[in-house]
This record gives structure tokens, C-alpha cells and sequence, in this order.
């Protein structure tokens, strides 16, 4: 450890952790295993105090901030060598105050921690596919879960944040205090500051009407063309997707499943059971081989995407697309469909819409969803450095939803590049127009950079 970083570890609570730890490999591997990030450190604060001493420390020594708590994601991080990686894992304090639907959750928390809780006092939050996802990673890029389509994305349920900025000072954020960095923060990813706390509002949900049709894999394109048509007739309260896994062959996953291909429609409705079953009539009348709806509390929905929970080696692709016509579809199922010989685990499609696609008062700057359907693409990489049958086949998936793309999902999206792409030109302005305010040095790199305006037009401006 340089004498620098051992000064550093001396005034915080939490540790230092650098190449010449044991646990140096673990504390920096991300849940994406062919993702090899190499910051200068890692430092694992105790409390927000210690990020304070961070941020101080890496001001003094030249150094950048990236910041992460589950390593979702951080495949989309350009070079780390020169910034110090705060992982905030150990921030996990919980406060829920059932009566006003508030929670308030430090950085490092899970969505595993919250939600069954949540559950038992007939609440849910609007959290996505898997339980093992940091709740601020996921709040500050937008995320799209389960209940997004009746309320909206999640980074703007935040009603609070508590945040270290390039000054070294540690700020209550909300619509009253800060209101433009509030703003950037809900949707501008870790490009303002050190998240160490947030607080969200969560929904009353006693109870709601979810699960699965597990269909053989050859009915991909019986399932998908009867949910084409039936999706835009769905009211708000619904969620519905449609994905071709491609289950693994292991002893976690249930044996009527393991190591074989299936096509799944998977919903969750805000509404009671026969009205539900009466809505996918149309879907269900295919003849699942397995059947799982049923009246369930909201923490079933935490699992109910069946995420590894693990981490894995992966590529991915994602799009977002205005629509899936019948052409369409058949170049989709042409690319990645059983028939394919795709080696591709999971090709998951989310039917968008609803207050995904409003723009709700006070939204931050993501405030909505473009599109119809979120596609997403995965496949594991069986062994480093065979990485190209998976890369061809996520190849042939974007070439075949290229005429259809209206943007990416940047929760999604685990490559660096021009996260402007992401944003309306006037979001993006006004996203780099606050970054110049509270960070004009270019201190802290989310994992899609927003730069700060160049010197002059700051000035000007």
C-alpha cells in the first residue's frame, strides 16, 4: 500500500483494499464475471463519514471516484486505473415507516433485504427482475420493475437522497434542498456524487395476481405472436413479458426444469384472480405444460423472474423498439429462436408502455421509457476467450431489431460509450450543465459518464 492510500486507511472506519490484499480479486469482481475492472484501490467505507475522507483524499492525490455496491453494471465503467473504487456494500442501514410508505435505505442495501419486510406490512416497491440488486444502483439509473407500467420507474418513487459531493460535503437531497442535483441524480446515474443514502415511497399492495406459463421451446412463435396482439389491450395494472431460457443444467434449478429450453410468459397484475385469468385467457388457452399463477403477496414477485443468483460470465445486448411486427418476429426467432441453434440463455422481452411512457410531475431526468418492448439477450461464456459463438448470435438478435430501435435502457446497457445516446438532447444538456455545477473537475465516473460542459461554454452560460 502506497503511503498515500495507508494515511487514507488510517482516518476512515472501513478499509482500504489494493493488489497486495488476498481478498483484492473478490472485493473488485462484479456480479458480470468477464468484466476485469482495475481501479487504483478499492475502499470499502463504514459509514458516510468515510466517504467524506474519500473524496477529500482522492481531490488531494489527482485521483477519480467510481462508486458500486453489488457490481451490477459496472462492465459499462471506462478505465478505472487512475480512480478509486467505493464500494459501499457495508452502508445497509433499513428504516421503514409503514404508515407513510417511506423507506430509507443506506447505499450498500439490497432489494433482498427490503422487500419481504415490505411484504408483510402490505407494501411493495417497485424493484425489478432479481432480489440481489443494489437498490441505489438500480434507483439512480431508473429502474423498470414489475409494477412500472401502473407506477412508473422507481428513480422516481426516490424521494430523498443523501449524497457527497466533489466539495467533500455530504447533502440532503430532495425537491426543497439541491433541486437540480435531485433532478440529475434520478435517472444521471453516479456521475454527481457518492450515494450513501436514499429514501423512496413504496405502495400499499396486500396481495396481487402473478406467475408463469411454462410453454415447450418450439412454441416460441405461437406465444409470442398471440401476446404481440394481445399486449396493447392489457390495461396499466398488468405487467407481461416473454422469454426463450434456456435453463442450466444444475442442482438449483427444479427438476422439471433443468437443462432444457423453454418459452415463459410471465405476469403480475394489480388486480384479483379471475379478472386476471380472464385477461390471458388467450395466452393460457395455448396449453402450458406448467402453470404457476396464483394470488400471492408482493415478495413473490422478487423471485419471480428466476435471476441466477450468482454471479456469472456473460454478454449481453439490449434495445428498446417501437414495435415487433410479424417480419419482425420471424427475423427475431430466424436469430436467436430454437431453431437457431443459439447458445444465448435467456432472450427476455418486456412489454413497455403505460406511466413507463408519461411523464409524471417532478420526474427526474429519466422519466420515461421510450417504446413498446425492452429486449434483452444473454448468453454465458462457457470458458475465457470463448466469447464468439455468444457475440455472433447477439450479433444476428441486433441486426434483426436494427429497424425497429428506438433507444437502450441504460440499467441494461454494460459496455462503455456515448451515454448521451440515452437522453433527449435537452435532458443531456441539463444533466451536464449540473455536473459542471457540483463537479466541474470531472471527479466522480458513473458507469455512463456524463462529462462536465467544456470551460468556456460553462462560463458563458
Amino acid at each position: 500500500m502506497t503511503a498515500p492510500l495507508a494515511a487514507l486507511a488510517t482516518r476512515i472506519s472501513g478499509r482500504v483494499v489494493t493488489t497486495s490484499e488476498p481478498d483484492w480479486d473478490s472485493v473488485r469482481t462484479g456480479f458480470n464475471l468477464t468484466t476485469d475492472v482495475r481501479p487504483h484501490a478499492v475502499v470499502l467505507p463504514a459509514h458516510a463519514a468515510d466517504v467524506v475522507q474519500v473524496v477529500e483524499h482522492a481531490r488531494a492525490h489527482g485521483l477519480r471516484i467510481a462508486a458500486q455496491a453489488t457490481g451490477h453494471n459496472n462492465g459499462a465503467h471506462r478505465d478505472l486505473t487512475d480512480a478509486l473504487l467505493v464500494d459501499v456494500r457495508d452502508l445497509r442501514e433499513i428504516t421503514i415507516d409503514a404508515d407513510a410508505r417511506r423507506v430509507r435505505v443506506g447505499a450498500g442495501v439490497r432489494w433482498q433485504d427490503v422487500v419481504p419486510a415490505l411484504s408483510d406490512l402490505g407494501l411493495a416497491a417497485l424493484h425489478g427482475s432479481s432480489p440481489l440488486v443494489g437498490i441505489a444502483g438500480y434507483s439512480l439509473g431508473g429502474g423498470m420493475g414489475w409494477l412500472a407500467r401502473k407506477y412508473g420507474l422507481q428513480t422516481n418513487s426516490v424521494t430523498a437522497l443523501e449524497v457527497v459531493t466533489a466539495d467533500a460535503r455530504l447533502r440532503r437531497v430532495d425537491p426543497q434542498n439541491e433541486p437540480d442535483l435531485f433532478w440529475a441524480l434520478r435517472g444521471g446515474n453516479g456521475n454527481f456524487g457518492v450515494v450513501t443514502g436514499i429514501e423512496f415511497e413504496v405502495y400499499a399492495v396486500s396481495d396481487l395476481y402473478a406467475g408463469a406459463l411454462f410453454f415447450p421451446a418450439d412454441s416460441a412463435q405461437l406465444v409470442l405472436r398471440r401476446w404481440f396482439g394481445l399486449a396493447p389491450r392489457l390495461p396499466e395494472e398488468m405487467m407481461t413479458w416473454t422469454s426463450l431460457i434456456h435453463f442450466p443444467d444444475d442442482p438449483e434449478v427444479p427438476g422439471e426444469l433443468r437443462g432444457r429450453p423453454f418459452t415463459v410468459f410471465h405476469c403480475a397484475y394489480l388486480g384479483d384472480a379471475q379478472t386476471g385469468a380472464d385477461l390471458l385467457r388467450p395466452i393460457r388457452d395455448l396449453g402450458p405444460v406448467l402453470d404457476t399463477f396464483a394470488t400471492v403477496p408482493p415478495a413473490v414477485l422478487a423471485d419471480m423472474a428466476m435471476d441466477p443468483p450468482a454471479p456469472l460470465p456473460y454478454l449481453s445486448t439490449t434495445a428498446l423498439v417501437d414495435r415487433i411486427t410479424p417480419q419482425a418476429l420471424d427475423d427475431l426467432l430466424d436469430a436467436v429462436g430454437p431453431d437457431s441453434g443459439s447458445p444465448l440463455s435467456l432472450v427476455q422481452i418486456r412489454q413497455l408502455g403505460g406511466a413507463l411512457g408519461r411523464q409524471a410531475p417532478g420526474a427526474g431526468a429519466r422519466a420515461t421509457i421510450p417504446g413498446s418492448y425492452s429486449v434483452l439477450a444473454l448468453g454465458v461464456v462457457a470458458e475465457a476467450g470463448d466469447e464468439g459463438p455468444v457475440a455472433s448470435y447477439l450479433a444476428r438478435l441486433d441486426d434483426a431489431l436494427r429497424p425497429y430501435r428506438v433507444g437502450e435502457y441504460p440499467n441494461f446497457v454494460e459496455q462503455p460509450g456515448d451515454a448521451s445516446r440515452f437522453f433527449t438532447p435537452q435532458t443531456w444538456e441539463r444533466l451536464r450543465a449540473v455536473k459542471t455545477a457540483y463537479d466541474p473537475g470531472d471527479l466522480f465516473q458513473g458507469n455512463h459518464h456524463v462529462p462536465p460542459l467544456p470551460h468556456e461554454q460553462a462560463v458563458n452560460e
